[in-house]
């Protein structure tokens, strides 16, 4: 399929960072504050080190003063050799910053409310003296020789110019990203595109973006905003967060893979995946949904019987993703009664059983009429194709209707 012709197809944009972009992943910051989440130390290790083997650019930490234990678990990742760079989460205060400056991270996130909300109910600070305490903030950071981001946050919910006056005082001073976080999860891709676009046009400095996902657009978001020129995108592994949680680490590669493959699959060890989300699922003590991208259960899980004979014939029928390529492996449920006889052949050709079409075709019928009554497991499955090929071999296949009712009284006979 032509690049012209395709329905996926990326949709040139000159500002476009679809294929140039990096992941600061947030799970040991953003992920600290999901219900469940209570890290320890050694488990924060675990997770620092799976994501700087899965080739992520950035790791953000929590915040030094949040307490001692907090700045004693960063000093240990910061000392663990990673490949990635370290960042520490700070509000906007000359207190926070003293104190991150002194610690072995690589770059501090300053950050602070900008909406009206955030304003009146938060830090009581009005635009005159955040752009004044932003200003000293920054200063300090850069004299000390740290990597500095600067973020409004809710930033969806501020008034534009009062945003875009102070994302251009920071970026004259030199931040290295200047950073919109969608805190409540209120954007739309399009919002977040026309904000992302007006912003690259005001900075030079690249452009950071925070998603949470309470109305179900974070992935799309990201992406658009990628599209229109933002640099570095946040995620947490499983998208754990706050409520419910941001981007996840998983369902933006996926994203992304249909976007560029190559770029992705060369970047990231996408078969790490599966290990890291089980790791955080065992760790926060949840289950990992059956429709998650990539690594639930059902995401390569074939059924209806015109699918099926597509997938066998050609997956890329009814994949976009290639599950090899994370390491996973896709299935073709054929214990059922919406299941098609080429599935079955298929099932048949991998236990070596020599049946022509027309038994196949046959032994189908029984396993709808077995599965009318309950589906069968694959063990079912397999065990009623073997007696059915006894049977027949029994019968010279002679009646593959009798043959085929036999093995079905057989495999019932055994599960009794």
């Amino acid at each position: 399929m032509s690049t012209a012709s395709s329905p996926y197809a990326r949709i040139s944009d000159m500002l476009s960072n679809i294929s140039n972009f990096n992941i600061i992943d947030t799970t040991l910051r953003e992920g600290e504050q999901f219900a469940n989440a209570f890290f320890s130390t050694e488990q924060k290790l675990k997770i620092a080190k799976a994501l700087d083997d899965f080739g992520v650019e950035y790791i953000e930490l929590t915040s030094p003063v949040a307490s001692q234990q907090s700045r004693e678990d960063n000093e240990k990742i910061c000392q663990l050799g990673l490949k990635c760079k370290k960042l520490a989460h700070i509000r906007c205060h000359m207190d926070d910053a003293k104190v991150g400056v002194e610690t072995s991270v690589d770059g501090l996130s300053v950050v602070i409310g900008t909406s009206s909300y955030l304003r009146k109910f938060s830090h009581g600070k009005d635009m005159d003296a955040i752009y004044k305490v932003a200003g000293e903030v920054i200063t300090f950071i850069k004299s000390k020789g740290k990597e500095v981001r600067f973020s409004s946050e809710d930033s969806f919910r501020s008034d534009l110019v009062d945003l875009l006056r102070l994302y251009r005082h920071v970026d004259r001073l030199g931040v290295n990203r200047v950073g919109v976080a969608d805190t409540v999860g209120c954007a739309n891709p399009r919002q977040v595109y026309e904000l992302i676009r007006t912003l690259r046009g005001v900075v030079n400095c690249d452009i950071e973006c925070h998603f949470h996902n309470d109305t179900g657009c974070a992935i799309a978001n990201a992406y658009c905003a990628l599209e229109a020129g933002a640099t570095h995108i946040d995620t947490c592994i499983l998208g754990i967060g706050e409520r419910n949680g941001i981007t996840p680490l998983g369902g933006f590669a996926a994203r992304m893979y249909v976007a560029d493959k190559a770029y992705v699959t060369d970047k990231y060890n996408l078969h790490m995946l599966r290990d890291i989300e089980n790791m955080i699922a065992d760790f926060v003590e949840i289950q990992i949904p059956f429709n998650n991208y990539i690594t639930g259960y059902c995401a390569f899980t074939h059924k209806a019987g015109i699918h099926t004979k597509a997938i066998l014939n050609n997956p890329t029928t009814y994949e976009i993703l290639r599950p090899e390529d994370f390491g996973m492996t896709r299935y073709v449920s054929i214990g059922h009664r919406l299941t098609g006889w080429n599935a079955v052949k298929s099932r048949c050709e991998q236990l070596d059983l020599q049946l022509s079409d027309a038994e196949i075709k046959e032994i189908t019928r029984k396993i709808k009429e077995l599965a009318d009554i309950k589906p069968l497991g694959i063990e079912e499955v397999d065990s009623l194709l073997r007696a059915y090929n006894n049977q027949l071999d029994s019968t010279s296949h002679e009646d593959m209707h009798a043959a085929a009712d036999a093995a079905g009284a057989e495999i019932k006979h055994d599960a009794n």
